[in-house]
């Protein structure tokens, strides 16, 4: 079982900052992939960024620039620095860990965090 614990939300008014963090433990042999994907009230989730276990990033055509996922292989541990914050990123956001259970085991797993709320506004 692999648990995702996210922290770093909460309230600020726009053009602030946050700093998101989500740290996976569990039965982790290797992860591939960490992301974060948000969901606005009444809308459906979206990918927001990803970063592979080399580095290569991606990100949501309305966060480049402002925002920036980085990760700690030892600690795998992902996070999201969110500059320039707008209102209309409020929203729940969810980390997501794309993983191996173990050596000989090929399968590629998926697991969520519970969310962690991000509210921008005056």
């Amino acid at each position: 079982q692999v648990q995702l614990v996210e922290s770093g939300g909460g309230l600020v008014q726009p053009g602030e900052s946050l700093r998101l963090s989500c740290a996976a433990s569990g039965s982790i042999f290797r992860i591939n992939a960490m992301g974060w994907y948000g969901q606005a009230p009444g809308k459906q989730r979206e990918l927001v960024a990803t970063i592979t276990s080399g580095g290569t990033t991606t990100y949501a055509d309305s966060v480049k620039g402002r925002f920036t996922i980085s990760r700690d292989n030892a600690k795998n541990t992902v996070y999201l620095q969110m500059n320039s914050l707008k209102p209309e990123d409020t929203a729940v956001y969810y980390c997501k860990t794309l993983y191996l259970r173990g050596r000989y085991d090929t399968s590629v797993y998926a697991a969520w965090g519970q969310g962690t709320q991000v509210t921008v506004s005056s």
